[in-house]
Parts: structure tokens; C-alpha cells; sequence
């Protein structure tokens, strides 16, 4: 029970800054930023959830413990047969997936396909750099599958951009979807 707790006030501080933010801003830039801007602070959040949480309770803790650096031999779990490998590979790029494709739509015309590749690896590697503070392991092989992961988000993305921005056009203009 204790444990869920430090998941619930990480929970309430996201949900905080979603209503009382965020929420006001985007809701007045239109329905359409508003949608696609929540879809990626909900991913955003997901993402924190699997990889960094519980932060907020293990701040006072988080210099009590020596700092374990990455590592930084790629794919050494595949090489070695350690651990399920290919799981932790298939999920680290299936995680990054939506990145791939939301970035884009909550940029607009200025992320392109490099642009959206290298902030998928700049938030892979931030949370990477702070993962070993919460007590957690960081690898260099989740940097370059969160980045395949991106990019191919971005390839789903130009594949399905002319059908995403019809919708987003239609929330614009008021319209319903479905």
C-alpha cells in the first residue's frame, strides 16, 4: 500500500499540471491543438510511469546511493544471452512509437523526420542520464531502440499524416468526427 502511494502523488502532480497549466492554455489555441497536445502529455506521462516512477517521493533519497553510469556497450544483453533481450528491445521501440507520430502533429510543418528522431533520442537520453538517481539501470541500447522506435512512429506518421490532419481540420472547424 505504501508503495502505491508514491504512485499517486506522482499521479496528482501530472494531473495538476494537466487541469491548472496546460489544459487552460491549449484549450484556447483550439480544439484540435488541445486534442493532440493531450494525447502527447498522456504519453509523456505513460512514459514517466514505466521508466522514471516514483519521482516525486524519491527526490530526498536520490544522492543516497552512488550513481551507477550507463552502459555504454550496445546490445551487450543480446551478445551475452542475458535476461529476455529481445522483450526489452521490442518494448523500448514500441515505446517510443507514438512519439514518432505525435511530434509531429503538436509541432506542426517544423519537425520533420530528423527533427523528430533527435528529440526522441533527447528524451531518451534524459530519461536515461536520470534513471540511475531513482535506482534504475541505464543502457545505451535503449537510447538507439528508443530512437529506431521514433522513427518509425514518424514513418506511421507520413503514412497516416493525410487522414491526422483531416481530423485535426475537422476539430477546427467545429465539425464532429464520429
Amino acid at each position: 500500500m505504501k508503495y502505491h502511494i508514491k504512485y499517486f502523488i506522482d499521479a496528482a502532480v501530472l494531473v495538476f499540471l494537466y487541469a491548472f497549466v496546460f489544459f487552460r492554455k491549449w484549450r484556447a489555441q483550439g480544439r484540435d491543438r488541445l486534442l493532440v497536445r493531450t494525447l502527447m502529455y498522456a504519453y509523456l506521462s505513460l512514459v514517466l510511469y514505466f521508466t522514471m516512477m516514483p519521482v516525486v517521493a524519491s527526490v530526498p533519497f536520490m544522492l543516497d546511493h552512488p550513481y551507477q553510469p550507463m552502459n555504454l556497450t550496445p546490445f551487450i544483453d543480446v551478445t551475452l544471452g542475458r535476461g529476455d533481450f529481445f522483450r526489452q528491445v521490442l518494448l523500448n521501440v514500441i515505446m517510443t512509437v507514438p512519439f514518432g507520430f505525435l511530434f509531429p502533429l503538436a509541432r506542426g510543418k517544423r519537425a520533420g523526420f530528423g527533427a523528430t528522431v533527435f528529440f526522441c533520442f533527447l528524451m531518451s537520453l534524459g530519461i536515461e542520464l536520470l534513471q540511475p538517481f531513482f535506482g534504475r539501470s541505464s543502457d545505451i541500447t535503449d537510447l538507439i531502440t528508443n530512437a529506431a522506435g521514433g522513427a518509425l512512429g514518424y514513418g506511421l506518421y507520413a503514412v497516416f499524416k493525410p487522414a491526422a490532419l483531416w481530423v485535426l481540420a475537422r476539430l477546427r472547424a467545429g465539425d464532429r468526427i464520429f
